[in-house]
């Protein structure tokens, strides 16, 4: 991941991770509510500043990591090839990440990506702004099919489908993780489930937006 990197982005990237671990220790232990900005700087041996050059505030210490992959979907579906529809460039962008283990679709089994998805869930706050971010991938998946000619309505309708599908997906992922499985036990079942899921979002919108 460091591969390529100057020595100043590879401190400013060891910096973010331990600002994150720091965090997370401390809400685990404590309750997101329960502790200060002030405090996770000290626990990571930096200044109160610092915190806020990295993260705009506390919540960001959670939901940073999870809200730089808001436009995967619109990104892969934007980038499909001629012939590809939307739901099967959704479904290989997910298959994917699925496979490389990766936090953003659930399946990554790494202790601080678990302590962030469970501080989510048991955190109203949290969940509220994960919902967003939720929406917000909807909106920008949207725009992409929009500007593609196709027609708004149907295509907040074939959003919002696709969008619901791959969190339905990640969800199941992330429980099974935080009761304890390992993501190695669980990938095999996350394909099986996950090629599934989106052969019924097939049945609803088959070929809509298809590449010409």
């Amino acid at each position: 991941m460091t591969e390529g990197m100057s020595l100043r982005e590879r401190k400013k990237l060891q910096t973010r991770h331990r600002l994150l671990s720091a965090a997370a220790g401390l809400f685990a232990e404590r309750g997101f509510d329960q502790v200060s900005v002030a405090e996770i700087a000290e626990a990571a041996d930096v200044s109160k500043m610092t915190v806020f050059n990295y993260f705009a505030g506390k919540e960001d210490l959670v939901l940073a990591p999870l809200e730089e992959h808001i436009g995967d979907v619109a990104r892969v579906v934007r980038d499909r090839a001629v012939g590809e529809s939307a739901t099967d460039a959704a479904r290989r962008q997910f298959l994917a990440a699925v496979e490389a283990h990766d936090p953003s679709v659930g399946m990554s089994d790494a202790p601080l990506a678990l302590e962030l998805r469970r501080l989510i869930q048991e955190t109203p706050a949290l969940l509220i702004r994960a919902h967003a971010s939720s929406l917000r991938s909807l909106d920008l998946l949207a725009e992409v099919l929009v500007d593609e000619g196709e027609e708004p309505a149907l295509v907040r309708i074939a959003a919002a489908q696709l969008i619901a599908t791959r969190n339905g997906l990640i969800v199941h992922n992330q429980l099974r993780l935080l009761a304890g499985e390992s993501a190695d036990q669980v990938v095999p079942d996350a394909l099986m489930l996950a090629g599934r899921g989106f052969d019924l979002l097939d049945q609803g919108i088959g070929s809509f937006a298809t590449r010409s």
